[in-house]
């Protein structure tokens, strides 16, 4: 999965145990010296304090109830001391309470007892994954640089790994390629992707959002006017076609552009040429068209409102962006590349997302995607008080799923994401007086999906 090994997985672990259970320290001193570790094992909580002052541990097996001070006090005072340092918790009194408390005051996880080997094995690989996450281990993104600009598109999943293999083939031919998947996937970092990929990357990248232009102006956005062609064309204007000649042309939401416009659009790719607003000359234009879609355009075509022979000329080289919830592999190491991001960007130094945080991460369904993530990271960094992201930094909707995972609630009482996602939109909704628009930015999604959310839950 990673490219490279990092100064972290380049070496070994240290390891610190403390338990007063003699079977449990023979145990852990087996199986620690088969797999290889360094460690250091002690039968209190003093002496692990201790052990400590002198030596910097990876991760720390804290026992919950130990002579002299118990697990939780030394892992308070462990928090203080380390953010970086993982603890587990090991409990014969594996209650949800004594876990709760043990996470909320930065514990990894816990386990109970007896264990197998199994179990620490696999505690020790979850922790070396995260830590490799967080020390900047390449996994295998694809980057795409411009000027003195650099995007990298994160997926660490195969779905993700497929779509890259694919981009890499089909960059540099001028195939048309349509680009598929939910509001907030990143379908104009795929399209920029293939531009900046092929071999007309020196030329220009034009984008137009079809979903943002007037119908009556876009004639003139896609193709120009001469001057006098119409009240206001108080000039020639050259349109988006003709200034991406030799480059990219992406025509982002194309389902909502009107037949006339398509029939154009077509004659455009395949003839390779259009004709300003008001003109009578064609213009000769050499550009590669991509185009992006949230709607089944197949659906579209046998509801007679997308052309037929346009579709086909567009999916030559079809790409389905999955949304998130299809690739929750992606989840962290893209919260982890926002965190870094942020971090540069509001010059902050918050150092790691809490245990705690990642689970809500991984357990809420995305339905704003990647943008939403990114949005939600962006926000937390801004007002995250400590070193590392916790759940007070999180936005309420994504605070209450907590209560889902912890077991606070009983079950008949959890709600479904659904039900949170509705009361969120309400309440943003409510925040900025029913502006639309105002209410889809701060959701991270765009105002068709937000439309579509407000008929689906009923929100009037």
């Amino acid at each position: 999965m990673y490219g490279k090994e990092s100064e972290f997985m380049a070496r070994k672990l240290n390891i610190l145990v403390a338990d007063d259970e003699e079977s449990i320290r023979l145990g852990f001193e087996q199986l620690l010296s088969r797999d290889g570790y360094n460690f250091t094992i002690v039968d209190d909580g003093e002496k692990a304090l201790q052990a400590i002052e002198k030596t910097d541990y990876d991760i720390i097996f804290l026992d919950f109830k130990m002579p002299l001070l118990d697990g939780i006090e030394v892992l308070k005072q462990i928090k203080q001391r380390s953010i970086k340092t993982e603890v587990v918790i090991i409990t014969a009194y594996g209650t949800i309470k004594t876990a709760v408390e043990a996470i909320k005051l930065g514990a990894y996880d816990y386990i109970t007892k007896p264990f197998l080997p199994d179990t620490i094995r696999k505690v020790i690989n979850k922790i070396i994954e995260k830590k490799n996450l967080l020390s900047g281990v390449s996994t295998r993104n694809l980057e795409i640089e411009y000027g003195d600009n650099k995007d990298i598109i994160i997926g660490v999943s195969p779905k993700m790994q497929e779509i890259y293999e694919l981009i890499h083939k089909v960059a540099p031919t001028d195939s048309t390629v349509l680009i598929t998947g939910e509001s907030g996937t990143g379908k104009e970092l795929i399209a920029k992707a293939i531009h900046y990929n092929s071999l007309r990357k020196e030329k220009p990248f034009l984008t137009v959002d079809c979903g943002s232009l007037v119908e009556t102006l876009f004639e003139s956005e896609l193709f120009g006017h001469v001057k006098g062609s119409f009240t206001g064309a108080i000039a020639t204007k050259h349109g988006s076609f003709e200034l991406a000649h030799q480059g990219t042309f992406f025509l982002d939401e194309i389902s909502n552009i009107s037949l006339s416009i398509q029939a154009k659009i077509l004659r455009a790719i395949q003839e390779k040429e259009i004709k300003r607003v008001g003109a009578t000359d064609m213009v000769k234009v050499d550009v590669r068209v991509l185009a992006a879609t949230n709607i089944d355009l197949r659906k579209l075509v046998d509801e007679g409102k997308f052309r037929e022979d346009l579709f086909y000329r567009l999916s030559v080289i079809p790409i389905y962006l999955p949304a998130l919830r299809e690739r929750k592999e992606d989840i962290l190491p893209l919260a982890f590349h926002f965190l870094k991001k942020y971090n540069m960007k509001r010059k902050r130094k918050i150092e790691a997302i809490s245990e705690a945080v990642q689970k809500i991460l991984l357990a809420y369904n995305w339905p704003g995607n990647v943008r939403e993530l990114e949005n939600v990271i962006e926000r937390a960094v801004v007002i995250e008080d400590m070193l590392e992201i916790t759940t007070a930094s999180l936005p309420t909707h994504l605070q209450e799923i907590e209560n889902t995972l912890t077991g606070k609630e009983v079950q008949e009482n959890i709600r479904s994401l659904d039900e949170l996602e509705r009361e969120h939109i309400q309440k943003v909704l409510r925040a900025t007086n029913g502006n639309r628009s105002k209410s889809a930015r701060i959701l991270g999604i765009d105002r068709k999906t937000l439309y579509d959310k407000l008929k689906r839950y009923q929100i009037e």
